[in-house]
């Protein structure tokens, strides 16, 4: 069985730097579009540390549901009840 070819090589190569170098652009363009002006910072606190300011509020962020199970209401017509 014959190994890669060189040009192969070669070709595979300035496809994944060429391909790199696009992803890299559009993440930079993507952040510098995307309006925030005050980036944040973090604070030492006694229990480790705290990200102050930014562009996230609370209300941005999803509330994750209660993983609490709650009974059923009971129903007096239940088929599962005699």
């Amino acid at each position: 069985m014959a190994g890669p070819k060189i040009s192969g090589t070669r070709w595979s190569v300035a496809v994944s730097l060429l391909v790199a170098a696009a992803m890299a652009t559009i993440a930079f363009i993507t952040v510098q579009q995307a309006g925030c002006h005050n980036p944040g910072h973090y604070v030492a606190r006694g229990d480790g540390y705290e990200l102050v300011g930014g562009c996230i509020e609370p209300d941005d962020l999803p509330v994750a549901p209660d993983p609490t199970p709650t009974a059923p209401a009971s129903d007096a017509r239940s088929p599962l009840r005699p």
